[in-house]
């Protein structure tokens, strides 16, 4: 197993080269709503690193609403945390920090706005090169996968042709954008999806395989786990895996842990699934392995 020591240098120098040489175009999306905490924190976060990133989320709380999609409808009461006011329209942005935008829709709605609209505005027509959404406020493993929103936005860039990484935190409870001071949960999930998406960007292009999504999963932050250097990352399955075919050759076996195993156990251990953006199950062994590949320094055995 390797130790936490080569693991926090791995992600110190893949977080440097990301900032020095690969800041790209982020959207970033949620189900828990655009003023949410966690996701405000990363946004942050993300900014740090040299990205350029535009957040596009819904109005309000759409959790467990998975790849729902409509067209937005005129607000009349205000938005989550009261961060818009009454009758703002179908749809809006921060008016300090324009590249904050909300739907009142749901999270797929918000990131196939952000692919077509509030992206090319901020990026004079462009769109963005890679997709990441949450942290979500609790975990998304298994079978909750496929009624996540957070998960649904994700998918739904990936069938867009754009690669994308799902983040969800076991801590639970939620919290407005302007909680003072930011709780250290945020932070550290925002250190932590900031340092993977680093990772993933520094492993260069094409960032991920052809229709794979990364589904990622936080413990709880506690006082045994509350410095991101404290975590490790495990690479994982969604499903259990009893009658699926192989899985990419690691750690001496052919069946990586589900997430199930990863998050019952003790520890700081953060679960990477390779997802298969056509059913959200796990993506096969060759395109495990291209994730391997890429990410294979930071990653560590049970």
């Amino acid at each position: 197993m390797r130790t936490s020591t080569a693991t926090a240098w791995w992600l110190a120098t893949l977080a440097a080269s990301s900032t020095a040489s690969a800041a790209i175009r982020v959207l970033q999306g949620n189900d828990d709503g655009w003023a949410e905490n966690y996701v405000r924190a990363f946004h942050d976060a993300l900014n740090t690193s040299g990205h350029d990133v535009v957040l596009s989320c819904p109005a309000e709380n759409k959790s467990g609403t998975a790849s729902t999609d409509q067209e937005p409808n005129p607000r009349s009461n205000s938005c989550q945390y009261n961060s818009c006011p009454p009758n703002s329209g179908p749809v809006g942005r921060n008016a300090t920090s324009p590249r904050l935008n909300w739907v009142n829709a749901f999270p797929v709605t918000g990131i196939r706005y952000g692919i077509d609209t509030f992206g090319p505005q901020a990026w004079n027509g462009a769109g963005p090169d890679l997709v990441v959404t949450g942290p979500n406020v609790g975990s998304n493993i298994y079978l909750q996968v496929h009624f996540s929103g957070t998960v649904g936005g994700a998918v739904y860039a990936v069938k867009e042709g754009i690669p994308a990484i799902a983040f969800s935190g076991a801590s639970t409870g939620t919290l407005a954008w302007d909680v003072v001071p930011t709780p250290r949960r945020s932070l550290v999930y925002a250190e932590l999806a900031n340092n993977l998406t680093n990772a993933v960007i520094a492993s260069g292009k094409p960032y991920l395989p052809e229709d794979v999504w990364l589904n990622v999963n936080f413990p709880e932050v506690t006082e045994s786990c509350s410095d991101a250097r404290q975590f490790k990352w495990v690479l994982s399955r969604i499903n259990v895996g009893l009658f699926s075919a192989p899985d990419v050759q690691h750690c001496g076996s052919n069946r990586l842990p589900s997430e199930l195993d990863i998050y019952s156990r003790k520890g700081c251990l953060v679960s990477v699934s390779v997802g298969d953006a056509n059913d959200k199950s796990t993506a096969s062994a060759d395109k495990q392995a291209i994730v391997l590949e890429k990410l294979g320094g930071l990653l560590t055995c049970l």
